[in-house]
């Protein structure tokens, strides 16, 4: 994943970046996305956009997810509205995943997570006692000028997608 115009820390070299906020515009990116290629946030100029990120693919609950972005894709795409998921997940697991569930929209891979970074979604988490860096399920919707609008954080997907098409179609 490529951020444009990426800035660097003058002694350590290290890339520096900074989290979005609401009423901000978003700085483009690019990053490995399924259908082959990349996938650019130049690519939805003039339209809103759905960015969701969700901790991994062929789960109870980003399936469940993904399936709610995908039955009302149609009407998004109607309001004007395109999708995008994002996990740390591999192209090649986004392809899988997007044919079992025949999702209508691209997925992109951030696996050397700057748009998890970017978008300041990754949270310590717990499973059965054991703490790890993940995904915080969390949503972004920008606007036909890449300003971001909304965000949903620490989504909790049943009625997440219906709210969100309300809120595209509020803007």
């Amino acid at each position: 994943m490529r951020l444009a115009e990426s800035r660097r820390h003058t002694r350590t070299g290290e890339v520096l970046t900074t989290r979005i906020k609401t009423g901000v515009k978003v700085p483009d990116f690019t990053a490995p996305a399924t259908g082959g290629g990349s996938w650019r946030l130049k690519d939805a100029a003039g339209e809103k956009l759905v960015i969701y990120f969700y901790p991994k693919d062929m789960t109870s609950g980003c399936t469940r997810e993904s399936q709610d972005f995908r039955d009302l894709h149609a009407a998004f795409r109607k309001a004007g509205t395109r999708i995008v998921g994002v996990s740390r997940d591999s192209v090649a697991s986004h392809e899988k995943f997007t044919d079992k569930e025949n999702l209508p929209f691209p997925l992109l891979s951030d696996s050397d997570e700057q748009l998890c970074k970017l978008f300041d979604v990754i949270r310590e988490k717990s499973l059965y006692g054991r703490k790890y860096m993940g995904i915080e399920r969390s949503t972004f919707l920008l606007d036909g000028k890449g300003v971001l609008r909304h965000e949903w954080r620490k989504v909790k997907v049943p009625g997440h997608a219906e709210e969100v098409f309300e809120a595209a179609q509020s803007l």
